[in-house]
């Protein structure tokens, strides 16, 4: 496996949480937006904090089950669902995306 293959099955993952959590979360991060534009900030702040707090004091941690990659996970997915949203609101498919 190479890190293409990595990155692939990583992706996958990412969606599928997504796909999982989301509902279960009534779809939060959408109604979140709509009271408070930039509130991406406030979630990626907040795992970027558990992400140092993860590194430099891991005995610390009350939530012993949670790994660094579970948060790594959680800011991926919150830079994709403020992605996802932004498109949303201006209905870009990928066919119109030019890169």
């Amino acid at each position: 496996m190479d890190k293409y293959d990595v990155h692939e099955e990583l992706c996958k993952k990412l969606n599928s949480l997504y796909r999982a959590k989301n509902p279960d979360y009534g779809d939060s991060f959408y109604y979140i937006r709509k009271k408070h534009p930039n509130a991406i900030l406030i979630r990626l702040e907040d795992k970027f904090r558990r992400v140092e707090a993860i590194l430099e004091n891991p005995e610390l941690r009350n939530v012993k089950d949670e790994t660094i990659e579970d948060t790594l996970f959680d800011l991926a997915c919150y830079a994709l669902m403020e992605i996802t949203e932004r498109r949303m609101e201006k209905q870009i498919t990928w066919k119109e995306v030019k890169t």
